[in-house]
């Protein structure tokens, strides 16, 4: 069998597999994050470690005897997850939702250090990436970078407990300094953050197909024999469309998780220029092909705060959507509840959620569906930005969680105007783990051979009557809460407070 591991933000999964694909066990186990009210949202290393040997051994107890041809390794991306040559943390792994170096990217934005990252790399900087994490950290705590050997991702800290090697999928390197048509950093998009000093810290990327294996220290972890072949990445995002079975220039994924993921299979790399950068060039398992991927802050994790905030579990999102009529009844919702602001299809770290229209008589299904909305024209607006068009021009895929509500699937494949493909599993990451490493062993194993059975969702008839008057209003609505956004700023600075 196979084995996939996916370490998500709020979820570790691992899935077993048999060489056809067919699903053998399936085991997960609830993240522990650690979230500040000045923003800062750390993990454990050792938490994490931890939760990736559970499901692991728990998926091998339940399958029994088989032998293990590949332990498949994916995860969550972006965030600094410093360690020292044995593979400790130097400090808490930073997750890709922290603000502490909001400023810092404020600050390079009005520098036009973040144009000029974007120009050699095509990565949008933000507040949870490596590139501002590494430039606060160098000032506020200097020790945790001088005691490390490695600055890192999730997928690697693991990798490196496991193997005792020191690597980096080229998919997880993409952001924010690698040049993704050669797979080489660009030492002048380092020297643009002023982070020269640290440039060490950066592993090089692994050839594609790499195989590695469990030594001695990763077999008493995992349970696993020393010598079980191991694979390192794509990272979920890219992982989750090699999974759904796409890699034809033009297929589209939408991953409706704590991360709203839209990205866009392409052939060519052409970063141009861009007015306002945002989003990232992906590397994938083939050196000829790309993903444009617009990973917006927004997606289940507000939905869950407003249901936890309206009283209501999950269960009752079905009801509480069917219950509605498309536009909410006048209501709408700018979905921006991350700390650290949005960083797709736009940067900007004063974003913050608003919900319009609300009176006496709006009730607790049209605010739920409002927000619904607002998340489905935050994809159409990445989407836009990605394929540099209204709609992606091949198959769309949906995936993760939030894919599992049909009401919910139905208004982005409203609001989208486009059939959205649901596969009967949401969680294509450690599929794609696995199809990877296969490759990587050789076999030849076609994506779309492995892909889990699907729905399609059609677009409603006459949807485009409400959402395309709801998106532009949409558009209207960000753009003037961004100038919001900045005079509040502004006014907070000449009052010598601290923007919330």
């Amino acid at each position: 069998m196979i084995i996939g591991v996916d370490v998500g933000t709020s979820m570790t999964k691992a899935d077993a597999y048999d060489d056809d694909g067919s699903k053998l066990a399936s085991a997960e186990r609830a993240s522990r994050l650690e979230q500040y009210d000045d923003g800062r949202v750390e993990q454990d290393l050792e938490d994490v470690l931890a939760s990736a040997a559970d499901v692991i051994r728990r998926v091998s107890d339940e399958v029994g005897d088989r032998p293990v041809r590949v332990l498949a390794i994916t995860g969550q991306g972006d965030g600094l997850w410093l360690r020292d040559a044995d593979g400790h943390a130097t400090r808490p792994p930073i997750s890709w939702l922290d603000d502490r170096a909001g400023d810092v990217v404020r600050r390079w934005q009005d520098d036009g250090t973040v144009h000029e990252v974007y120009r050699r790399t095509g990565s949008g900087l933000f507040p949870g990436c490596h590139a501002p994490l590494i430039h606060h950290l160098a000032r506020h705590e200097p020790e945790a970078l001088g005691g490390a050997a490695v600055a890192g991702y999730c997928v690697d800290a693991l990798i490196q407990r496991l193997t005792g090697e020191i690597t980096v999928d080229a998919s997880d390197a993409s952001l924010p300094f690698l040049d993704v048509a050669t797979r080489r950093y660009d030492d002048a998009a380092i020297a643009a953050c002023g982070i020269e000093e640290y440039r060490h810290l950066l592993a090089d990327p692994a050839p594609a197909g790499t195989v590695l294996a469990l030594d001695r220290r990763g077999a008493e972890i995992t349970g696993l024999p020393v010598g079980t072949p191991v694979t390192g990445g794509p990272f979920d995002l890219p992982a989750c469309a090699v999974g759904a079975g796409l890699s034809r220039p033009g297929d589209g994924l939408l991953i409706i998780g704590t991360t709203l993921a839209c990205e866009v299979f392409t052939d060519t790399v052409d970063i141009g220029a861009a007015s306002e950068p945002a989003g990232m060039w992906l590397c994938t398992p083939e050196p000829d092909r790309w993903l444009r991927a617009m990973p917006a802050m927004v997606g289940t994790a507000g939905l869950d705060w407003l249901l936890d905030f309206l009283g209501v579990g999950i269960d009752a999102l079905s009801e509480l959507l069917d219950g509605t009529m498309p536009g909410a009844g006048g209501v709408s919702a700018l979905p921006f509840l991350s700390a650290s602001g949005e960083r797709a299809p736009f940067v900007d770290t004063r974003a913050r959620g608003q919900v319009e229209g609300v009176t006496l008589s709006t009730t607790r299904g049209q605010v739920v569906r409002a927000v619904c909305e607002g998340i489905a024209y935050t994809a159409r607006n990445c989407f836009e930005r990605a394929a540099e068009a209204s709609h992606v021009q091949g198959r769309l895929v949906a995936c993760g969680g939030g894919s599992r509500s049909g009401p919910w699937a139905q208004i982005f494949a409203d609001v989208l105007n486009v059939p959205l493909v649901v596969p009967d599993d949401p969680g294509l990451g450690t599929r794609g783990a696995a199809v990877t490493a296969l490759r990587a062993l050789g076999e030849d194993v076609d994506p779309a051979d492995w892909a889990a059975p699907s729905r399609t969702v059609e677009p409603s008839a006459h949807a485009d009557d409400c959402y395309e008057p709801g998106y532009r209003r949409y558009r209207a609505h960000v753009d003037t809460a961004r100038e919001f956004w900045a005079r509040q700023a502004q006014d907070f600075a000449l009052s010598g407070t601290t923007l919330p």
